[in-house]
């Protein structure tokens, strides 16, 4: 699915299918060509009628199920090997598929990446993580760098 997204302008960022009374699919996507605009409602519509195009034909998924397609939003998954590259700077929280140190859940700012290993520093101490230790990452939101962005100032 992830091509045939790239293709329409998109980067399929995470799938996550959600079990409960009648199952969820939901799709985060984001923008090829970040020029500093996010993901508007109209582009959650325009993927989420191709998508169901696609499933329609392929049907992948047994029984009835909602499709949800969403931006990443602030606190957006890190997944991919340049996604870390992408918010070398910003702030993450991991949780690790052993624990590092007797923790597995880890705040830091991303430092690195670099051959599927990240630094990341976290209380003054920088750490090397492979990308296969880590279970789980999303950015920590900087609501007050957010506010500039958007020229609010408070």
């Amino acid at each position: 699915m992830g091509p045939a997204l790239e293709k329409l302008g998109y980067e399929l960022i995470q799938v996550e299918q959600i079990a409960t009374r009648r199952p969820v699919l939901r799709l985060y996507i984001d923008l090829l060509a970040d020029a500093g605009a996010g993901v508007t409602l109209d582009d959650c519509q325009k993927v989420s009628q191709y998508v169901s195009g696609l499933l329609d034909v392929e049907d992948p998924l047994p029984g009835a199920y909602a499709l949800e397609v969403s931006s990443p939003g602030l606190d957006r998954p890190l997944v991919t090997a340049e996604h870390f590259r992408r918010f070398v700077g910003s702030e993450a929280r991991l949780q690790l598929h052993r624990p590092l140190q007797g923790a597995r859940r880890l705040r830091g700012r991303l430092c690195s990446e670099a051959d599927g290993v990240i630094e990341i520093e976290v209380d003054g101490q920088r750490l090397s993580l492979p990308l296969a230790e880590i279970r789980a990452a999303r950015l920590v939101p900087d609501l007050a760098a957010e506010l500039r962005s958007k020229g609010d100032g408070h």
